[in-house]
């Protein structure tokens, strides 16, 4: 979140923004991460679904802007003492949504009266799909965790299936992950479980460009080349070279075949 504000400033040249995650249970966002404020005014304010312009942008699902936040007549005022007090006039609010659920809120403000264009509501979104990802990343992380706590999951079972979901979704995400560290983390992450699937250390090991690997774990979750090219940001002809040429080095003859075969050698859990 603060990542992403400081990109969203930077971006768009706002004064100020501030943002933070629907409390767990409850339909409210906690403001927790402010950026470029003067004041504690903002700081953890609770703002509840529907109420303010925040509050209608998780209600509604979708970015919303005021010009002036304090006589807008297309939001309610619940929050306009702390809003005055910061002296915000024109803001813009954008939800964060996972898997069809509003998971956050990122703001983005202006101290006086003019509209925002759409170049700032670009930004806003752009650093909204950072938030996202790497709430994804958080998600798909606990699940393999409890799964790690579990006592030693067989290869096949379904919690060990479970692994195989998270995997092919952390994979998909990878290559969107904008923090080059943490990708290279999360990578790695991904080759140690595949690793932990090897059937047969004798196996001889095949080296798969990393998008082949991609594709694989697509297909290994059930997904067509349709499905993995849009996970994957891929043209479905793409998609289907990639596979083509991972099926020759395992010298797999069908698409099952070769995730078997990459399974096999570690390359998938």
């Amino acid at each position: 979140m603060r990542g992403a504000l400081v990109r969203l400033r930077r971006a768009t040249g706002l004064p100020v923004a501030f943002g933070g995650l629907v409390e767990p249970g409850r339909a409210q966002v906690r403001i927790s991460e402010l950026s470029g404020t003067a004041t504690p005014a903002l700081s953890a304010l609770a703002v509840s679904s529907g109420n303010g312009l925040g509050g209608k942008a998780v209600a509604l699902a979708r970015p919303c802007a005021v010009t002036d936040y304090s006589a807008s007549r297309q939001i309610s005022h619940e929050y306009d003492v702390a809003v005055a007090t910061e002296g915000l006039c024109s803001v813009i609010a954008v939800p964060v949504v996972v898997r069809r659920r509003v998971r956050g809120v990122l703001y983005g403000a202006l101290r006086t009266a003019q509209p925002l264009g759409d170049r700032t509501l670009g930004a806003a979104v752009a650093a909204a799909r950072d938030v996202e990802q790497a709430l994804v990343v958080r998600d798909e992380a606990q699940v393999l965790l409890t799964v790690a706590r579990e006592p030693e999951p067989a290869v096949g079972s379904p919690a060990w299936e479970e692994v195989r979901e998270a995997h092919g979704a952390l994979r998909a995400l990878a290559p969107r992950i904008v923090d080059p560290a943490l990708r290279a983390e999360l990578l790695d992450v991904c080759g140690r479980l595949a690793g932990a699937a090897a059937s047969d250390a004798r196996t001889p090991r095949v080296d798969l460009a990393p998008r082949e690997v991609d594709v694989l774990a697509c297909v290994a979750t059930g997904a067509t080349n349709g499905v993995a090219a849009e996970r994957l940001g891929l043209r479905p002809e793409t998609v289907k070279g990639y596979l083509r040429s991972a099926m020759r080095k395992l010298g797999a003859r069908t698409r099952w075949e070769a995730v078997v075969a990459a399974r096999r050698v570690g390359l998938l859990p």
